[in-house]
């Protein structure tokens, strides 16, 4: 794919089309990555946004307890040292 290169103000930028935008979720920031020979233009990702909100609601509903359990009653602590 071929793009032109704009002047916004005093420096150069890129469009990228509505297309390319909602493929790739591309917010408002990107990532640049810039290797020799390349520009990568990369989506920002934030994989744990919503977390918080999704621990939160687990400990309201009580549903955030351990599925095993943290020590197991075969475990020698003596031979770690």
């Amino acid at each position: 794919m071929e793009i032109s290169v704009i002047s916004i103000g005093n420096s150069k930028g890129i469009r990228l089309s509505k297309t390319v935008l909602e493929k790739y979720n591309i917010q408002d920031s990107l990532e640049l990555i810039l290797e020799k020979n390349y520009i990568i233009l990369k989506p920002k990702t934030s994989p744990r946004k919503g977390w918080d909100k999704a621990f939160k609601k687990m400990h309201e509903a009580a549903d955030d307890q351990l599925l095993l359990p943290d020590v197991f009653t075969d475990e020698v602590f003596e031979s770690w040292s």
